[in-house]
């Protein structure tokens, strides 16, 4: 494989394709470079995000074909196949022959990796398994003392799914404070905030030939750079004493205030003016799943606001006032909202 022209090709479909490792490049030139082009005949995006509930089907529908096709005889002995030592190399062969990587991928307009992590999550019986009691927990730091990252060899010990156990071990690491945040600790975050993303831009300076934009780096750094995706595990441990969750939830209180000058956009009349302009404009939509949703386009309507707080808003809303919620589309929640709770909404207005 010429890397080159694979990364060039596949930049077409992820902007970022000349960050990602030559290793995973030569994968996805084999995996998903010739399902990328055939989705963008169709008119098809390649789609990033949380997975649609139709998503989701397919990929449930897909392993059920190739189970009955290979007479594999169950989903996780499938996807898990390390599991069961004894019928790995007869299992592997199946899904050699049976073209595994592209059975999976049918339909999927997302990179393959992804769709199979996906799965591994959807069919791990060790993912649904509630509350960590006291007891797994102090096993779970055990654990991680005796075998460091390694959460694989942890989430088998312990009977879990890796993304659980490692989810879990962040939160119960060290002395959490549940309270109000301090300055040193508000202080703490801001200053882990910009390290992060101070050291993003110095990367992309690196790569850039413009002398004009490395020589005025320092002057701004962009609203757009603020409310990006940050990497808030390597930030939580920065911070130290709040775990990943907590830190995102603050930066974006953080980040609000600044954006608004201080301003309450979401209380008294303007909370019920936004909620109103939101269910409006999501209905105007006529979208049939919330990763069609521009939420950049969205957060003007309740002001100048990160993304990711009009998310929350909009969640918060779902969640109060439709029932049943978890077993209804997207659409179906945004015409309940529409149909029920906005007369109610500008009633009270």
């Amino acid at each position: 494989i010429d890397l080159d022209a694979a990364k060039k090709e596949l930049e077409e479909f992820i902007p970022h394709a000349r960050n990602i490792s030559d290793s995973s490049i030569r994968k996805m030139a084999g995996r998903d470079l010739m399902r990328f082009k055939q989705f963008k005949k169709q008119g098809v995006s390649v789609r990033f995000g949380r997975f649609s509930q139709r998503e989701n089907d397919q990929i449930r529908k897909n392993v059920e074909e190739f189970l009955s096709i290979t007479g594999i005889d169950s989903a996780e002995k499938l996807l898990f196949t390390s599991r069961y030592p004894e019928e790995k190399e007869t299992i592997n062969r199946l899904k050699a022959n049976y073209l595994f990587c592209e059975k999976l991928s049918e339909g999927i307009p997302r990179p393959w990796r992804l769709i199979y992590y996906r799965a591994r999550k959807i069919f791990d019986p060790n993912n649904y398994k509630g509350r960590y009691t006291k007891e797994e927990k102090e096993k779970l730091k055990k654990y991680h003392a005796l075998h460091g990252n390694d959460w694989k060899k942890i989430s088998e010990m312990m009977s879990r799914s890796n993304l659980s156990v490692a989810m879990k071990y962040s939160e119960i690491k060290s002395d959490i404070n549940y309270g109000p945040w301090s300055k040193e600790e508000t202080q703490k975050l801001m200053q882990a905030v910009e390290e992060v993303i101070r050291k993003r831009i110095e990367k992309e300076d690196a790569e850039s030939t413009s002398s004009f934009t490395k020589s005025h780096r320092d002057l701004l750094i962009d609203q757009e750079k603020l409310c990006q995706k940050l990497p808030w595990s390597e930030i939580e441990v920065k911070v130290g004493t709040r775990y990943w969750r907590q830190c995102k939830q603050k930066w974006i209180t953080i980040l609000t205030k600044k954006m608004t000058k201080g301003q309450e956009l979401y209380k008294g009349t303007k909370a019920l003016e936004a909620k109103i302009n939101l269910i409006r404009r999501l209905h105007e939509m006529e979208l049939e799943d919330s990763n069609e949703v521009n939420w950049e386009e969205l957060r003007h309507v309740i002001g100048d606001v990160p993304v990711a707080y009009v998310q929350a808003k909009f969640y918060k809303l779902k969640v109060t006032c439709v029932p049943f919620w978890r077993k209804k589309s997207f659409s179906e929640i945004i015409d309940y909202l529409f149909e029920k709770k906005l007369p109610e909404l500008e009633e009270t207005l």
